[in-house]
């Protein structure tokens, strides 16, 4: 594993105890039924992780919506974070980043048959969800959700980066985690996510025994796959220089480009690594994860972008930057053909795709009969 990405600042050891002893005391009590977690005669489904920052919770997401979205009615719920709203908030065709969160209109945009809703009450979002008409809701998947202990998903599925696994790392301030490793027990599935596409099969071993896992738990490894660039503004430019710059464009067409990679997401770094392989120059452009762009960023984003030298140019960025960018009043009319999103989808190592797939919807199709059978 890659070590030099794990930063422990040992200095504020004494914070991150005083911080720990309080979500300890806050899970005892959840843990006692002192709060109480409420269930839902639906399946409801967890995605999240111990640590802040980006472990892949959105692409995993997307991967579950794509994998039940076809037979079942899909809901997605998240808190919506740095959005410009409070309280529950069903996603419209006029929704914006700004009124449900960059992740979730993402999400929107991609899947218009998929219900999408932010709260930052989860069960007071489900309730919403569950009184909604049409569609009547058959799966609700909760984004970022593991530590939002009022709800009690019946399937809990906890993210840990390959290059930052949960047991390396220590509390807040001084680490990156949200709450004790101990809290890992609550997942019935555990995914080790951005995995290097070579990793060798000693080092599964190595860290399943790492992360020290009970029986009750099943552990899987998955990569992202990067497909191609995709126009963030496909219908801006109806200019013949610029037809053959507005379309999809595979990452093997790079080769005589020269990219600046802009990005507001925790870790840029496997992005910045699959495009060296294809890109003849790339300069990084990096800002804070969920950045709020300001026309100064905007001003920025231009200056970069005309410092690149070459005929072939382009400005790649994520599909959850884009959201941000694509009704933003200060970004030049000039740049948004050359403006690129990189998808990222998901892939199960270790020829588990199958059974992670059935582990799903052997767990749906289970709590959808039993939420039948009780409405008879």
């Amino acid at each position: 594993m890659d070590d030099h990405f794990i930063k422990i600042h040992k200095w504020l050891y004494p914070a991150s105890w005083l911080y720990g002893m309080a979500v300890r005391v806050r899970n005892k009590l959840f843990d006692w039924n002192f709060f109480q977690s409420k269930n839902f005669d639906i399946p409801v489904i967890s995605v999240g992780n111990l640590a802040v920052g980006g472990t892949g919770k959105t692409p995993h997401t997307e991967y579950l919506i794509k994998l039940l979205c076809n037979q079942y009615n899909v809901a997605v719920l998240s808190r919506g974070y740095k959005r410009h709203t409070k309280g529950y908030v069903l996603a419209i065709p006029e929704s914006t980043a700004e009124s449900i969160g960059d992740e979730p209109y993402q999400i929107h945009q991609k899947f218009p048959s998929v219900t999408v809703a932010v709260d930052e009450k989860r069960c007071h979002g489900i309730e919403e969800l569950l009184a909604l008409e049409k569609p009547s809701i058959d799966i609700i998947l909760l984004d970022d959700a593991f530590q939002h202990r009022y709800v009690k998903p019946g399937l809990s599925i906890l993210l840990t980066d390959y290059h930052r696994l949960f047991c390396d790392d220590t509390l807040l301030p001084a680490g990156r985690l949200r709450e004790p490793v101990g809290g890992k027990n609550r997942a019935q599935i555990v995914i080790v996510t951005k995995c290097p596409q070579d990793i060798k099969p000693i080092d599964y071993n190595i860290i399943a025994k790492r992360l020290n896992l009970y029986p009750y738990q099943q552990l899987f490894f998955s990569s992202f796959l990067y497909a191609n660039l995709q126009p963030v503004f496909p219908a801006q430019s109806s200019d013949a220089e610029m037809a053959s710059v507005n379309k999809e464009i595979p990452l093997s067409a790079l080769t005589d480009t020269n990219v600046l990679l802009m990005t507001g997401i925790a870790s840029p770094i496997s992005i910045l690594e699959k495009l060296k392989d294809s890109a003849k120059q790339i300069d990084l452009l990096e800002f804070n994860d969920h950045h709020d762009f300001s026309s100064r960023d905007m001003q920025r984003i231009k200056e970069r972008f005309n410092e690149l030298k070459g005929e072939h140019r382009l400005i790649i960025t994520t599909e959850k930057d884009a959201t941000r960018l694509i009704n933003h009043p200060a970004l030049d009319e000039a740049l948004k053909p050359y403006i690129y999103a990189l998808p990222i989808e998901i892939e199960i190592l270790q020829n588990q795709q199958d059974k992670f797939n059935q582990h799903i919807i052997d767990y749906v199709r289970e709590n959808t009969r039993n939420r039948s059978l009780s409405e008879r």
